[in-house]
């Protein structure tokens, strides 16, 4: 079996965003393990309309250009770790349409999360994973929270994460649990595919 091809989603798409800094780091320990396939994905590369479509992707393709693009990309990876802000106790309003703009193509694959802001991003994590058990994916339990302090530190006073070692054994533990997910979810896809052709 090929290396799981992992997502890492970089979940808002303003000037000046934070997200970057997380979404390089937890790339770069993913790299590092050798049994993963990383690839950062930027939301900015796909600017998808707010959803309008006549019906939900379970039933039908979207119409519009990028979301078609997004939907490929989606289909070609085999989970995904979003790396999301939490803007007014949820996460933003692009990634969920993003989410909204596919369905299939998100089943059966694991999801992680790297929240950040107030309380570590927790409460966007939260309603990020009850919105991916809806698409058919397996989160994680296991998470890295950047909390305020953290937040700040790296966003206004040239912080590091080599500032904060702290951070790094959630995310170990949180790639551990993914990848385990991603192997199990990976092989009984491609079982299955098999079993139908």
């Amino acid at each position: 079996m090929s290396k799981p091809r992992v997502g890492i989603v970089i979940s808002t798409t303003r000037e000046g965003r934070f997200g970057d800094k997380p979404a390089a780091w937890i790339r770069d320990l993913a790299a590092a393990r050798g049994d993963l396939e990383v690839e950062i994905v930027d939301l900015r590369d796909y600017p998808m309309p707010f959803f309008d479509e006549p019906g939900s992707p379970l039933y039908m393709p979207p119409k519009d250009e990028a979301a078609l693009r997004w939907g490929q990309k989606v289909a070609e990876l085999d989970g995904f770790i979003f790396v999301t802000a939490e803007y007014n106790r949820g996460p933003p309003a692009v990634l969920k349409n993003a989410l909204d703009y596919a369905y299939r193509e998100y089943n059966r694959k694991p999801a992680a999360y790297v929240g950040y802001g107030g309380v570590g991003g927790a409460r966007a994590v939260e309603q990020l994973r009850l919105t991916s058990i809806e698409l058919q994916m397996a989160p994680t339990r296991s998470g890295v929270h950047i909390g305020g302090a953290d937040f700040i530190g790296m966003l206004m006073q040239g912080k590091t994460f080599a500032d904060m070692p702290h951070l790094e054994p959630t995310a170990v533990a949180m790639l551990d649990e993914f990848a385990w997910w991603a192997y199990a979810l990976k092989g009984a896809r491609e079982a299955t595919q098999a079993k139908a052709a």
